[in-house]
């Protein structure tokens, strides 16, 4: 878990913002905290395409928001506004594969290369026909025709989360809209 926490003494101006807004700060941090968030979400969702080379759709799929919440009347609730994200090991299905001779061609990390022994129809070339199979690249477990298994990528969307590019865009999107956001939030609350 990455978590950035913004020190509203370091800011004058929002520190007297706060202080003026007495007990209607939390809401206003909240609704800053999840604007902030949604924008920083987004900017992972482009990052995270171009790094892992897997559709934006799949992404969309893979991250999940917990927005932070006031928590009603007792006045709990978390601040915290988290991206939560599913998935293992990617199958090569979602990288654009396609068979060739030598084996399946994909593309993880948006780098094509081709994994040998590897298939996706069954029979002999040219004459190949589609298995059903969802679509998945499968290598022989053994020497025979059967076991077979499912081939993956080795690329975790976890992994790819909180490293290179997509690291940083969350960083820089924080970084820049958090405090301008704050400032907007807390200026509603004073009818400005």
């Amino acid at each position: 878990m990455i978590e950035i926490k913004v020190d509203a003494a370091d800011y004058l101006r929002l520190g007297n913002m706060i202080a003026a807004a007495g007990s209607k700060a939390p809401d206003a941090l909240r609704r800053a905290v999840n604007h902030t968030g949604e924008r920083a979400k987004t900017q992972m969702t482009r990052s995270l395409t171009a790094q892992t080379g897997l559709k934006r759709q799949v992404i969309v799929r893979a991250l999940k928001a917990n927005k932070a919440y006031s928590g009603g009347p007792t006045g709990g609730g978390s601040g915290s506004y988290v991206i939560a994200v599913k998935g293992g090991n990617v199958s090569l299905k979602f990288f654009f594969a396609r068979e060739t001779r030598r084996g399946v061609s994909a593309a993880p990390w948006n780098s094509r290369r081709v994994f040998p022994s590897v298939f996706l129809k069954g029979g002999r070339f040219p004459g190949r026909k589609a298995l059903s199979l969802g679509g998945h690249a499968y290598k022989r477990a053994a020497g025979g025709r059967l076991p077979i298994a499912r081939e993956k990528s080795g690329l975790f969307i976890p992994e790819e989360m909180v490293a290179g590019a997509t690291r940083n865009a969350f960083f820089d999107t924080v970084r820049a809209r958090l405090p301008d956001r704050l400032a907007h939030e807390l200026a509603r609350l004073f009818g400005g």
